[in-house]
């Protein structure tokens, strides 16, 4: 039975994480710059510039049907890799009354190059050996059986603001929306469909350095609908993520009861 509980709340922690990434990442194509060629220019150096800023903070709000929402607010960089630290909570959802269910509301999210760690509450710990945090190696994700795993790590490690504008370079459809001040800058928003179940929608609101300041993406399934809000500032700022310590931390492997995992 423990060992049950504890799989579900990896499985749980790990639908939270990649709930932060799933609006942002990118398919892995360079973006064709299929719309008209203005619009396709001034995106470029969107994401020319975001890809240079190679840091941001970041507050974003997900909603997942009524499978999961909530909100994570920190700073991330992207120059190697993800790096940097979110303080994620849940705010309704299924999954999140799993996770609720150990007295927790919130958790620490550390991303580094090689994996990603959640830190977990006390009934967490007091069901995983004293062990508060749980580590998900995108090594081990890409060993999952099928090609979820593998996906789901490539997801985590492609999570950064410039790869949404490689989406909307991939749209027909991308035009130039208005113009709009949002939280005291001047934004010029852009909007296009992508590719994807539901056929998926991107909204970027971009100032005058060309940075994302607000970005809206909209898809999922008429049973599961996704939308996920983020708004970014202070780019170029300083991120840090350290490796949980050794002893307090569990492998999602082990909880799910793959090698190595024990009794």
């Amino acid at each position: 039975m423990r060992r049950r509980v504890l799989g579900g709340v990896s499985v749980a922690v790990a639908l939270v994480l990649s709930a932060t990434a799933t609006a942002c990442t990118d398919a892995g194509s360079t973006g064709s710059g299929a719309g008209p060629a203005p619009e396709v220019q001034a995106l470029r150096a969107v994401e020319r510039a975001v890809g240079r800023a190679g840091s941001a903070r970041v507050e974003s709000t997900t909603v997942i049907g009524g499978e999961l929402s909530i909100e994570a607010a920190g700073a991330l960089g992207w120059r190697d890799g993800v790096t940097g630290t979110l303080t994620i909570t849940y705010t309704g959802g299924t999954s999140a009354e799993t996770l609720r269910d150990l007295g927790t509301t919130s958790m620490q999210a550390r991303y580094l190059p090689d994996a990603y760690y959640a830190r977990m509450g006390d009934g967490f710990a007091d069901r995983a050996g004293g062990r508060h945090w749980i580590k998900y190696g995108y090594a081990d994700l890409e060993r999952l059986d099928g090609d979820a795993g593998a996906g789901f790590a490539d997801q985590m490690r492609s999570s950064t603001p410039h790869r949404t504008v490689r989406r909307l370079l991939r749209s027909e459809d991308v035009r130039k929306v208005g113009v709009r001040t949002l939280r005291g800058r001047r934004t010029t928003h852009w909007s296009g469909t992508v590719d994807g179940p539901g056929t998926p929608t991107v909204d970027i609101w971009v100032d005058d350095r060309d940075l994302l300041v607000k970005k809206v993406e909209k898809g999922g399934t008429a049973a599961q609908p996704l939308t996920q809000t983020a708004h970014y500032r202070d780019y170029g700022v300083r991120t840090s993520a350290e490796r949980p310590p050794a002893d307090d931390t569990a492998d999602f492997t082990e909880l799910l009861g793959g090698p190595g995992s024990g009794g």
